[in-house]
């Protein structure tokens, strides 16, 4: 990856780690499937008349609208609200980097090298860490539902890079319409009208602010910047920088929230970032000569059409 696309993954990063503060605050808003509509309504609105029409298919749109928004989203904030803390939440989600690569291995024929998979493996350890540090004291279910949240994320990777929208704002927005409507049949069935119309009833500048960041922050900015990168780059390249979100939680929670961060979680963070790094040194590797025998591989660095490569 070029230096400034590692740049630009790493504030991705950051924006998506002090996202679960925001969501933390959130959830005493709104009830967790209404918040999460909110937040795609307001990433949808009023973008959509600006952007032009969709650039890809619609089956790729609704694709990664239900896995990215409906599902992944949908869980990551029941489980929130049923207890999983913003820095813990922000380091389980970051199993999505297995499920990609897996799911890209299985459905793009990506296959990572030696080095990327050490990095992923010393990353993976950090996740561990924690996990063993902290994870016990949270309620099952809540992470199982974020574990399941991060195995969406992946799904979603997988079809963001098939799809290799050429304009990724485009792409977002669109993509952000799609979560809206069963979100809010979801949050009808199963939070209520009456708790809805509370919430609604009780909207603040607070509230507002809330929903201006995961929208057009984190949804618009975050999610089209890392369809850019996934469109350029293969996914399990692309996704180990998620690893980062963790580092920026656990320190905005620690800072805004007043969550405990233990040593043992320190060195998870470190591990977690070295991680990171091994597998972005991999990414950089000049790639296979014409001559070599390769399997449809997907662009890297350095490729002069990615996008139309991406798209065969």
């Amino acid at each position: 990856m070029r230096p400034l696309h590692i740049a630009l993954a790493a504030l991705v990063a950051a924006v998506w780690g002090v996202n679960f503060v925001v969501i933390e605050v959130g959830l005493g808003h709104f009830p967790p499937l209404l918040f999460s509509a909110l937040r795609f309504l307001a990433a949808a609105l009023p973008a959509i008349f600006f952007v032009g029409r969709p650039k890809v298919a619609w089956k790729w749109i609704v694709g990664v609208g239900l896995a990215l928004g409906v599902a992944k989203f949908g869980l990551l904030f029941i489980g929130m609200d049923r207890g999983m803390p913003a820095g813990l939440s922000s380091l389980v989600l970051q199993v999505q980097a297995v499920f990609t690569a897996l799911f890209a291995a299985v459905v793009l024929g990506e296959r990572p090298g030696k080095v990327r998979v050490l990095g992923m493996g010393v990353a993976l350890a950090g996740i561990g860490v924690a996990a063993v540090d902290e994870g016990a004291r949270g309620p099952v279910l809540a992470f199982v539902l974020v574990i399941a949240a991060a195995a969406c994320w992946g799904v979603s990777n997988v079809l963001t890079r098939k799809a290799a929208p050429p304009d990724p704002l485009n792409f977002m927005v669109w993509v952000s319409t799609v979560p809206v409507l069963p979100l809010l049949g979801l949050s009808l069935l199963f939070e209520g009208w009456d708790r809805d119309a509370e919430a609604l009833a009780a909207l603040d500048w607070s509230g507002v602010g809330i929903i201006v960041y995961v929208a057009w922050i984190t949804t618009v900015f975050g999610f089209g910047a890392w369809g850019y990168l996934l469109s350029r780059h293969p996914a399990s390249s692309v996704a180990p920088f998620t690893l980062l979100v963790p580092v920026f939680g656990m320190s905005s929670a620690a800072l805004l929230l007043g969550e405990s961060v233990s040593p043992l979680r320190w060195c998870a963070a470190a591990l977690l970032v070295g991680g990171v790094a091994l597998t972005s040194l991999a990414g950089t590797r000049k790639p296979r000569s014409a001559s070599e025998p390769t399997p449809e591989a997907a662009p890297d660095a350095g490729d002069p059409q990615p996008a139309a490569r991406a798209g065969r």
